[in-house]
């Protein structure tokens, strides 16, 4: 996203930015300064500008994740349970 497009921010996030940045500019500090700060204080409270999904999109999908990622390792741990049966049979039958 190029810088100063604003398009993929919330209302609550411009409301923000615009709050923040009227409180810099009463205390002295330059327009474009205080538009700088505001946005960098909105991005690091917000996460920055995805409006794309609500929180509890954003949970779902967390979780669907982590729960694919432990199927995964428990299908690991199966896969290396197996392996390590399959070697000690074999030596024992060697040995």
């Amino acid at each position: 996203m190029p810088r100063s497009v604003k398009s993929a921010y919330t209302n609550k996030q411009k409301r923000m930015a615009e709050h923040i940045e009227e409180s810099y500019e009463e205390r002295g500090v330059s327009k474009e300064e205080a538009e700088a700060r505001a946005w960098a204080t909105v991005n690091k409270q917000t996460g920055g500008g995805r409006a794309t999904k609500t929180g509890r999109e954003n949970a779902d999908a967390r979780i669907e994740v982590r729960a694919e990622a432990e199927h995964a390792a428990q299908q690991n741990r199966s896969d290396a349970a197996k392996r390590g049966w399959e070697t000690r049979r074999r030596l024992a039958q060697a040995g």
